[in-house]
C-alpha cells in the first residue's frame, strides 16, 4: 500500500529539538522495531528557539556530526531522513470523507489509503480557503480518527464488504518557514526528507498505544523549546496543540539565579533529577560555588506553576473545555521535579494520573544498541522512526527552469501542479493562435481564428513529457515555452457566400456571374485582403446594365425582365430571366452560344474560374462567341468575311508590331494568341486592356492599325 513501508527497511529519524538533536537508526519486523544505533549532540550556541532553527547553517553543522557518527557505527552511508516539525503556530482541521462503491466491495488497503489520501486533499483546500493571513502553511500530519462501514463505526475496514467507507481524519499545518527550516538545515548536512510528521504525532506512536486510545487522555511532550499536546478519546487521537513555553524556560531562570552559563544552568536542572540535596557549579567567574537543590526548586516554582497553568489550559481547551482522565508526559523539560504534580493540580485530577512516560512503554522496542537511552526523552524519536511507516512523505522538492520548489505531495502531482506552483505563464503552455479577424457579413459577426503555434515542450529529467505526466521528488522539470501560430489571413474569394454564381435566363441562354462583395461600401475583387471589423455584403443580383457590360453585349433597347418591361437600372435576381436587343444587332434578339455560359468579368482575367482549364482556352470560348458577333470591320473586307476566307490583319500590341492570322475576323482577345504576355502572374493584379487609347472589351472587334496595351494594374 502506498505510504507504508516494507518491514525490514532501514530507517533514520531525527529529532531536530531546540536544545538538542538525536539521531535514531533501526528497522520494523514481526517482533517490533530494533534500534540499531542513536546519537545525541547538543547545540554548541542557542541556534534554535521556541522550536525554530534560528541559524541554518549551525544547524545543520550538527546534523552532519551526528549523521556521521551513525554511518561510522553502521558501516554505511545515510541519504534519507525522517524528521518532525514542532507545532509551533499550529493549526489543524478535522474532515469527513467517503467513498462509496458501485456494487458490494471488499475493502482492500489500497481502498483505505485512496480514501485518507482523499481525506487529506479535502483537508488542505479547506484550510487553504480560511487561510486569511499572509504565510503559507502546509500540512505537516495527519492521522485517521475513526472509519466508518457501511455508516457504522468500525475499528479496520480492510477486508470487509461495502457500499460506503467513510473516515474521520485530523490535518496540521504549520507555517513554512518553520518547515522550510527544517528541510534546509537536513539538505546542509547532506540528507534528503523521506517523510515528515509533527512531534506529538511522532511520540504517540510510542507513549500511548491504540489499545489506550479509547480512554480521554493527554499526551503532553515537553521540550526544550515547546510543549506539544495531543488528546485521545474513542479510540482515535481528536485534538494536537502546542505553547511556546518549555524547559529553556526554566534553564534561563537558573542563569539569572546562580550567575552561570547557559550549559551550566542545564547542568544543574538535570541534577535536580537525581535528587542530590545539594548541587556543585563553576559560575562565570570562574568560581566554584554550591546551592541546594530545594533552593533551586523554589526559585522555578512559580515558573512551573505558570508552564503547567498554559499547559492545563490548552489540555481542557482541546478536551472541549473539560480535564481528561490522565496524562502522559515524555520529554526532558517535563522531568524537573514538581511538574507532574502542579499539572495534575491545575487539571483538577489525581497526581497519580499524571505520570512521566518512558522505558515502561517501549516494550516492543528491541534495543539492539546497548548504550541507546530508554527514558522519556527517547518517545519522540523513535516516534519519528515509527511514523515512517504510518503515513508518507508529505512534500517533495522539484526544480522547475532552475527553481527550487517545495510541492506538497498528494500523491499524484503532476507538471500542471509544479507550473501552477511557479505562476508559470498559462498562455506559455499551450499552443498560441495568431491573431484573429472577426468582421461582418450581411450583419451577422464573423471570425476567422490564427493557426496555432508549436506547444511547449516540457523534459522530466531529460525525457519527453506533458503537462499531465507524473513528477517525484528530485525530478528536474524544463519546460519551453509555446510559440504563436500565424495572424489570419482572409481573402473575398475564400467566402462561401461568393463561391455560388447567380444564374440568369438572357435571351434563352443560362448565364453564371459571380456574385459580387461590397466592403465598407465600395466594392472589391476576390484578392482583397479582409481586415478587423470589415463590414461585408454580397449582392445578390445584377442590374441589366451590369449584366449586358458582363456578357459584353450593349443594349439596343426592348428590354424585359421576367416579361416585364424594364430599363437599365432594373435589378435581375437568380433565375430571372432577362430579354433585351443587342446593339447593332438591327432586329431580334442575340443567340449566344453554350460556350458563353460562363464569362469572366470585363476587364478582369483573375476571376477565371480554376475548373475551367487553362486561360487560353478561356480565351478560345469567348474568341469563338465573338464570331456570332456583327462585324464592324472596313467595308473593303466584307466580302471576304462573307466568304469565309481567312484575312490577316495588322496591328500594334504593347509597342511592337503584330499580325493576326487564321480568322476571317478578329476581337481584342485574339491578341492573347500571338503576344508574349503570361496571364499566371496576376498576383491579386486586375489585367488592363487599351484599343486605341480607351479601356477595351474581351469581344471588342479589331480592325487594321490598331494600338493596343495589354498590362497589370499597379499597387
Amino acid at each position: 500500500m502506498g505510504g507504508v513501508k516494507s518491514q525490514g527497511s532501514l530507517v533514520f529519524g531525527l529529532d531536530i529539538g531546540t536544545r538538542s538533536i538525536v539521531g535514531t537508526v533501526g528497522y520494523k519486523a514481526d517482533d517490533g522495531f530494533h534500534v540499531l544505533a542513536q546519537e545525541i549532540k547538543e547545540h554548541e550556541s542557542r541556534a534554535m528557539l521556541d522550536g525554530q532553527i534560528h541559524d541554518i547553517g549551525m544547524v545543520g553543522g550538527t546534523i552532519l556530526s551526528v549523521k556521521k557518527r551513525l554511518e561510522e557505527r553502521l558501516g554505511k552511508e545515510l541519504g534519507e531522513v525522517c524528521i518532525a516539525a514542532a507545532g509551533r503556530v499550529l493549526r489543524t482541521v478535522t474532515v469527513n470523507v467517503s467513498k462509496e462503491f458501485e456494487q458490494e466491495t471488499e475493502v482492500t488497503d489500497e481502498d483505505i489509503y485512496n480514501l485518507t489520501t482523499e481525506g487529506i486533499e479535502q483537508a488542505y483546500d479547506d484550510f487553504q480557503s480560511k487561510n486569511d493571513t499572509d504565510m503559507k502553511f502546509y500540512c505537516v500530519g495527519y492521522t485517521p480518527m475513526r472509519y466508518y462501514l457501511n455508516g457504522y463505526q468500525i475499528g479496520n475496514l480492510e477486508g470487509h464488504k461495502a457500499k460506503k467507507i467513510s473516515e474521520d481524519l485530523i490535518a496540521t499545518f504549520l507555517p513554512d518557514d518553520v518547515v522550510d527550516g527544517l528541510y534546509k538545515a537536513v539538505e546542509h548536512a547532506g540528507l534528503h526528507v523521506s517523510n515528515l510528521t509533527l512531534e506529538p504525532i511522532a511520540a504517540i506512536q510510542v507513549a500511548i498505544p491504540e489499545k489506550f486510545r479509547l480512554l480521554n487522555l493527554a499526551l503532553v511532550d515537553v521540550g526544550a523549546g515547546t510543549s506539544d499536546i495531543s488528546i485521545t478519546r474513542d479510540g482515535a487521537i481528536v485534538a494536537y496543540g502546542m505553547i511556546p513555553v518549555a524547559g529553556d524556560s526554566l534553564t534561563d531562570v537558573i542563569v539569572q539565579k546562580c550567575l552561570v552559563d547557559f550549559d551550566m544552568a542545564e547542568h544543574i536542572k538535570r541534577s535536580l533529577r537525581d535528587g542530590k540535596d545539594e548541587i556543585e557549579f563553576t559560575d562565570i567567574m570562574g568560581l566554584t560555588q554550591k546551592v541546594s537543590s530545594s533552593e533551586i526548586s523554589k526559585a522555578l516554582e512559580p515558573y512551573i506553576d505558570d508552564m503547567t497553568t498554559k499547559v492545563a489550559d490548552e489540555i481542557k481547551k482541546l478536551n472541549g473545555d473539560k480535564a481528561v482522565s490522565a496524562v502522559f508526559v515524555v520529554g526532558g523539560g517535563g522531568m524537573v521535579p514538581g511538574y507532574t504534580q502542579m499539572l495534575s493540580s491545575k487539571l483538577g485530577i489525581l497526581k497519580e494520573r499524571v505520570a512521566i512516560r518512558g522505558e515502561d512503554v517501549m516494550k516492543d522496542i528491541i534495543f539492539e544498541d546497548e548504550s541507546a537511552h530508554r527514558d522519556s526523552l527517547m518517545v519522540t524519536p523513535i516516534g519519528i522512526c515509527l511514523s515512517f511507516y504510518a503515513q508518507s512523505n508529505n512534500f517533495i522538492f522539484v526544480t522547475f527552469n532552475g527553481t527550487r520548489l517545495k510541492l506538497y505531495d498528494n500523491g499524484h502531482l503532476t507538471v500542471s501542479d509544479a507550473a501552477l506552483q511557479v505562476s508559470y505563464p498559462n498562455e506559455d503552455l499551450f499552443p498560441k493562435r495568431g491573431k484573429a479577424i472577426t468582421f461582418t457579413i450581411g450583419g451577422k459577426s464573423r471570425i476567422v481564428r490564427g493557426t496555432e503555434g508549436e506547444s511547449s515542450v516540457i523534459t522530466i529529467n531529460g525525457d519527453v513529457a506533458d503537462l499531465y505526466s507524473q513528477i517525484r521528488s528530485g525530478d528536474v522539470i524544463e519546460v519551453t515555452a509555446s510559440t504563436p501560430g500565424q495572424d489570419a489571413v482572409f481573402t473575398l474569394g475564400e467566402l462561401n457566400e461568393l463561391k455560388t454564381p447567380i444564374r440568369v435566363n438572357v435571351n434563352s441562354q443560362i448565364f453564371e456571374m459571380p456574385r459580387k462583395a461590397v466592403v465598407n461600401g465600395s466594392l472589391e475583387d476576390t484578392f482583397y485582403k479582409v481586415k478587423e471589423g470589415d463590414e461585408i455584403s454580397v449582392n445578390n443580383y445584377y442590374t441589366v446594365e451590369q449584366i449586358a457590360e458582363f456578357l459584353d453585349a450593349p443594349i439596343d433597347g426592348g428590354i424585359l425582365v421576367n416579361s416585364t418591361p424594364a430599363v437599365a437600372s432594373t435589378k435581375v435576381y437568380e433565375d430571372f430571366t432577362l430579354e433585351y436587343d443587342i446593339a447593332g444587332a438591327g432586329s431580334g434578339s442575340r443567340s449566344f452560344s453554350s460556350e458563353d455560359k460562363k464569362i469572366p468579368e470585363p476587364g478582369s482575367f483573375d476571376s477565371l474560374p480554376d475548373d475551367d482549364g487553362t486561360a487560353a482556352e478561356m480565351k478560345q470560348k469567348m474568341s469563338e462567341s465573338s464570331e456570332n458577333n456583327d462585324s464592324k470591320d472596313d467595308p473593303s473586307e466584307e466580302d471576304d468575311k462573307s466568304k469565309g476566307i481567312p484575312i490577316p490583319l495588322s496591328i500594334t500590341a504593347n509597342g511592337k508590331p503584330l499580325t493576326l492570322t487564321g480568322k476571317d475576323s478578329y476581337v481584342f482577345v485574339d491578341v492573347f494568341d500571338r503576344l508574349n504576355f503570361d496571364l499566371n502572374k496576376s498576383n491579386g493584379r486586375k489585367i488592363i486592356t487599351i484599343l486605341n487609347g480607351k479601356n477595351a472589351m474581351y469581344l471588342e472587334p479589331l480592325k487594321n492599325g490598331d494600338v493596343i496595351e495589354i498590362r497589370w494594374e499597379d499597387i
